[in-house]
């Protein structure tokens, strides 16, 4: 889902400021792509296009005063400068409820619509992703979304396998005719084991683009590993990809009781604990490359229901 002058002379690029139209630009101007610093891809919060998820958790409780959203109603997203929003559809055989209603809400708002399927692991990979492609199909024609383009996510336990992904990716393809997104949290065992994984499923797993997920330079909310991670450190890790297309830089974890804010922020690379003027936290992303780089990757990956 990290020369002195130099630094001074881009900082201000990369600040986001709290305001609601922030990230407006990103709906008509074209994409200024600058390097914010090794590692980062050329992207930052303002200059990226931002790319939301949810899932049945959201929205997290208000912890300020600013705009709100539910399921019903995503309009202060998309004021914020949200171009794409991608639901949970299931966790292993556990339906989210308000899947179709994100979908649905996000669809009324002129939003590019995705689904992510949380592959667990005490079911098949393939099985879930039969029934992942299933459920998007039947929830899209349930509320009148037929004829849109839906990305479709794996997003794969810590514990998973090599062969758990190549299963779970084959069958979408074989269902689809497309190769989803790959999302994976920052784990020490995953990386282990997909860096040793064979050539051939290396190259199956290749095929799909890598959506990262990292908080902080040492790591994530599950695993705080040392050093000063940055995406392209992160994705060198797996020995699988050359690029990543998708970075959360922004989480929340539960502690003591309530959403906790996560994100990356440091000298080179700065983000806020909010995303625009919205009251909840929430996970978000940054898409590396141009808006139009972000509709042409969403129609590779994406089901036409």
């Amino acid at each position: 889902m990290k020369s002195v002058l130099c630094l001074i002379c881009v900082l201000p690029l990369l600040v986001q400021c709290s305001h609601p139209t922030t990230n407006s630009h990103h709906r008509d101007a074209p994409y200024n792509h600058f390097t914010g610093g090794k590692g980062f891809g050329g992207t930052s919060v303002s200059q990226s296009p931002t790319v939301l998820n949810v899932s049945g958790w959201d929205p997290k409780e208000a912890q300020r005063s600013g705009s709100r959203f539910s399921e019903h109603n995503v309009s202060a997203l998309r004021k914020n400068g949200g171009l794409a929003l991608i639901a949970r559809s299931a966790k292993g055989p556990l339906l989210d409820e308000k899947f179709g209603d994100f979908l649905k809400s996000a669809d009324r708002e002129g939003m590019m619509l995705g689904a992510y399927h949380f592959v667990t692991m005490d079911q098949p990979a393939a099985l879930q992703a039969d029934r992942f492609v299933s459920r998007v199909q039947a929830i899209a024609r349930a509320r009148g979304l037929s004829g849109k383009q839906i990305l479709l996510v794996g997003d794969f336990d810590t514990k998973s396998t090599p062969d758990r992904l190549v299963d779970f990716i084959q069958r979408v393809h074989q269902r689809t005719g497309i190769y989803p997104v790959t999302y994976l949290e920052n784990s020490d065992g995953l990386r282990t084991r997909l860096s040793r994984a064979t050539p051939a499923q290396k190259n199956i797993i290749r095929k799909t683009p890598y959506w990262l997920a990292l908080y902080s330079p040492g790591g994530t909310e599950r695993v705080m590993a040392g050093g000063a991670l940055t995406p392209d450190l992160l994705k060198d890790q797996y020995g699988i990809w050359n690029t990543w297309s998708m970075w959360q830089y922004g989480g929340v974890v539960w502690q003591n009781g309530a959403s906790q804010a996560k994100h990356y922020n440091t000298p080179a690379w700065k983000s806020p604990r909010f995303f625009g003027d919205l009251a909840h936290p929430m996970e978000r992303n940054v898409f590396k490359g141009s808006v139009d780089s972000l509709r042409a990757f969403w129609a590779r990956h994406s089901m036409t229901i």
